[in-house]
């Protein structure tokens, strides 16, 4: 399935990433195993990597590469998570765990 590789080449996936796929009926199955047609079933709507693990039953790993294959054919599209632009003020965060503390 992997071809030996236990990574993807390109950028790594995060779990939170979300990936859109390209149509499964539209795509030329050549070079795709039938495990890429079942990513690309369920990337039909953005889709957490974590999500398609879970729902093709595959190793976190295995999907991983199974995406970057993917994503060197052009057949899909992986978004980052976003990094928060503005952390909480370490005083709230404070507030907050002493209020739990309290309980």
């Amino acid at each position: 399935m992997t071809r030996g590789r236990t990574r993807p080449r390109g950028d790594a996936l995060d779990l939170i990433s979300i990936v859109l796929g390209a149509d499964p009926g539209s795509v030329d199955r050549y070079g795709l195993d039938p495990e890429h047609l079942d990513v690309l079933a369920i990337c039909r709507r953005p889709t957490p990597v974590a999500d398609i693990a879970s729902e093709i039953d595959l190793p976190l790993g295995v999907v991983r590469v199974l995406l970057d294959d993917l994503r060197d054919k052009g057949l899909i599209e992986v978004q980052a998570p976003v990094a928060p632009s503005r952390l909480p003020d370490e005083r709230i965060l404070r507030q907050v765990l002493d209020g739990l503390r309290a309980l």
